[in-house]
Formats: structure tokens, sequence, C-alpha cells
């Protein structure tokens, strides 16, 4: 299956392997400058988020520090602003049961290749922020580098897991697709392909939920949001525009504006 780079999309080589990370920077053609769509599903999704918060604390007991994990944070905006999200909804639960705040640790895990830099640099006013927000609260960011098909944190570590718009991201692409003459799957696509992406995906997914169960503590929480569809035809109206956008690349290719080598664009 071919790989285009959309908006907001960058490519390394790395150990022979093709990865695909976010365009880093705040340019016009960045994922900070480009990720409103995903800022518009975090906050569609505040209510799921605040009702798993509360979950775990029905009882009024709350940690000393409360561990997260935002997996696949990428970079921009979208990043804190999941972190802030979850504290705000803490300090409200801590003043209805009229408890003490606890210390907050945020880690915020994506691939090697992410603009951590920019997230780096941007803490410092988030920290400021919240000494003019909060009450005082001690909240601690650190960045973990590295695939969250793989173990990441200790285990029994983690209050809350979040994560938005990642999992879509396979830790590899599937074998048996060279004959998939699209930048996706389509009507034409040979049936071995839909078949080996959906094996790859409950693969990935099986592995993922087996190494969270061994990080979150018991009671913990997860909020995973991901893209799907409502209906089961894999095929649908809803991907009219990638076969627009693919038409467009081959007829690209065919003019030799771009080249379709190694079953990517280039």
């Amino acid at each position: 299956m071919g790989q285009q780079k959309d908006r907001g999309v960058a490519e390394v080589m790395a150990g022979g392997k093709l990865v695909m990370h976010m365009k880093a920077g705040n340019g016009e053609c960045s994922y900070a400058s480009s990720s409103t769509l995903q800022r518009k599903v975090i906050l569609k999704a505040k209510p799921a988020l605040k009702d798993a918060i509360k979950k775990m604390f029905n009882n009024g007991e709350f940690p000393q520090c409360f561990n997260m994990a935002d997996l696949g944070c990428s970079s921009g905006p979208n990043t804190l602003f999941t972190v802030s999200n979850v504290m705000k909804i803490l300090q409200i639960l801590c003043h209805e049961k009229s408890c003490k705040m606890p210390e907050f640790q945020a880690y915020l895990n994506d691939l090697p290749d992410n603009d951590f830099n920019t997230i780096f640099k941007s803490i410092p006013s988030f920290y400021q922020n919240l000494k003019e927000e909060e009450d005082g609260t001690n909240c601690f960011v650190s960045g973990v580098p590295g695939s969250f098909y793989e173990r990441r944190f200790p285990s029994k570590s983690l209050h809350l897991v979040h994560s938005s718009y990642s999992l879509h991201w396979l830790s590899q692409a599937p074998e048996k697709t060279e004959n998939n003459n699209s930048i996706y799957i389509t009507r034409t696509s040979p049936p071995q392909v839909f078949e080996a992406y959906t094996k790859q995906f409950e693969k990935d997914f099986s592995r993922f939920l087996q190494l969270r169960s061994e990080e979150i503590v018991s009671g913990g929480h997860m909020l995973l949001t991901v893209i799907g569809r409502s209906i089961p035809d894999p095929y649908g109206n809803h991907c009219a525009h990638l076969d627009l956008l693919s038409e467009s690349l081959i007829d690209l290719v065919h003019e030799g504006l771009k080249d379709c080598s190694n079953g990517r664009f280039i």
C-alpha cells in the first residue's frame, strides 16, 4: 500500500525502516498548525474523560501523586491541552470532596523522532499558567520516547492512560499488500490486503492492551479515542475524497512528477 506525505506528517529512515511522524515546528504545514480536528475530538471526549476520573475516586481517596500517560502525544497546542484538562477535572473533584489536590505526573509518549524539543520549550509557560490558575499544584511533565507497542512504564504505576487519534498507526506495515494500487484500501484492492491490515491491527491492539494492563494500577482507567466507522463496509462513501487524492497522485506518477518506487510516493 503506497503512503503519501500528508499535511502535518513527515517521514524519516531509522534502522533501514520508514518511520512516519508528525511534522515538527510551528510552520504552516506543521502538525501544530494542522491539528484543529484533533483538538475538537479531545473536547468532544472530555465528558468521557471526566466520567473515567470520577469512577476512579468514588470513595474520595486520592493518591499522593496522580500518574497519567498520554500515548501518541505528538507536539503542538493539543499535547499539554490534554494534561491541563485532566488536572482541571481532578481539581474540581478535590474541591467537591474537600480533599487535598495530589501532585501530578504527566508522561508524554511518542516515537523518538517526535518534536519533543518544541514540547519542552512550551513547558515553562505551562507551569507559569498553572501557578496563576491552579491552587499551587505540583506538576511534573516528562517525555517518554518510544513505541507504545512496547513496555514504556513500570508495573502498576499509572492511574490514567490517555490516547487520542493514535492507535490507527500500526507497529509496522503488514505483509501481502504489494498488489494494492492505491494509497488506501478500495473496492478494487485484493481481499488479502484488507485481511492483512485487519490482522495487523488485531495483533497490535491486543499487544497494546496486554502491555497497558501491566502498567496500570488496580482500578486505573484508560480513555482511547480511535478512528472508526458506524457501518461495517470498509469501502464506504466516506472515502470518496481519498479516491480523488489517489487518482491525482497516480496521474502525477504517470506524468513523471512523482516516484512510486518501493511502494511509496516520493
